[in-house]
């Protein structure tokens, strides 16, 4: 049974400050906070950062009937403008030490961008989205915002990019400036992602692997998912975002990277043929977003022990509210219809 709370417009908002808060939640209090829990008195200017792109980018979607393969290209649009434009991060030889974690050829840090593609599609995009469909079921794929609210939102949106350049850049990082060839590939890269993803692809059939015979269950699913997400980042970033190169000078920097794109593009593709099975439900979808965020977290705790303890009251958390989230599901109980 659903119980109305308030009505459509209501819904429509709060649908919204759902998604921008758990798209700060998921992208960064998961993760960054557990080594910094200052973040967390940053909550809204990141809200400002995360949150404004991320609503931005998914009424874009709304607006056109774009899928799931459409918010993965404006993910890869956002995490572009975010640490290409706005953090200047993937070239920088000095910001965060990403430099010295992994692969560095042609003056861009090639492990850190393929860790942020993969913390931001999934994490910033993918995944509040999803919780945020799944919280607030009659508003999936309808649009939250008037058009003045888009006007807004995307004014916010720029504000977060430039506070990313003219504050955190400008303190990480003091005078640099990305090549002006790399910023121009990077707008040209942002405009042809966001016009394949709101004009090309909307209305076209995706071409997706056969579905399984059967999806394996909710916890095995969550398992896979929270193994997947700390491989993934510990071949491109050392555990904890320590100082040091993740295999050192043992092997070739590339190799790492490699490994790291074909286990997230084999875990997608488990992913696919799993949704499509005919057993495939609610829970699933919410002890594998539970995986993938209790691994990101996990990933974060052996920088210290108050790091081990934050993580572990974080998962804890994480644990409650999915459990919460699993509950309503279960009982055909939604926040708003």
């Amino acid at each position: 049974m659903s119980h109305h709370h308030a009505g459509p417009r209501s819904g429509r908002l709060r649908a919204a400050w759902t998604l921008a808060l758990l798209t700060t939640i998921c992208a960064e209090l998961t993760f960054t906070a557990v080594a910094v829990p200052l973040t967390w008195l940053l909550l809204p200017l990141l809200m400002v950062m995360y949150g404004a792109g991320v609503l931005l980018l998914r009424e874009a979607a709304a607006r056109t009937g774009a899928g799931w393969p459409s918010l993965v290209l404006l993910g890869l649009a956002y995490q572009l403008a975010e640490d290409g434009l706005g953090l200047q991060a993937l070239t920088s030889p000095q910001m965060y030490g990403a430099a010295e974690w992994g692969w560095r050829a042609l003056g861009v840090n090639w492990s850190y961008w393929v860790s942020q593609i993969g913390v931001h599609v999934v994490f910033s995009v993918l995944i509040p989205i999803a919780l945020t469909d799944l919280l607030f079921p009659a508003h999936r794929g309808r649009p939250y915002l008037h058009t003045r609210g888009l006007f807004a939102c995307g004014a916010l949106a720029l504000a977060g990019v430039c506070g990313l350049r003219f504050v955190i850049s400008a303190t990480e990082d003091p005078g640099y400036r990305t090549p002006g060839a790399w910023t121009a590939g990077f707008i040209l890269a942002i405009v042809a992602l966001a016009a394949t993803a709101l004009y090309v692809l909307p209305g076209r059939a995706t071409p997706e692997p056969a579905p399984a015979a059967t999806a394996p269950r909710p916890v095995t699913a969550g398992l896979c998912s929270a193994l997947a997400t700390i491989v993934f980042l510990g071949l491109l970033l050392p555990p904890g975002l320590g100082p040091d190169a993740v295999f050192g000078d043992r092997v070739a920097r590339w190799l790492p990277v490699t490994a790291a794109v074909l286990v997230a593009l084999g875990f997608g593709y488990a992913f696919l043929r799993w949704r499509g099975a005919a057993n495939w439900a609610g829970r699933h979808r919410v002890w594998l977003v539970g995986g993938l965020l209790v691994g990101h977290t996990v990933f974060m705790m052996p920088a210290s022990r108050s790091t081990a303890l934050t993580g572990a009251i974080t998962i804890a958390l994480e644990v409650v509210l999915l459990v919460a989230l699993a509950r309503y599901l279960r009982a055909g109980t939604v926040i708003e219809q």
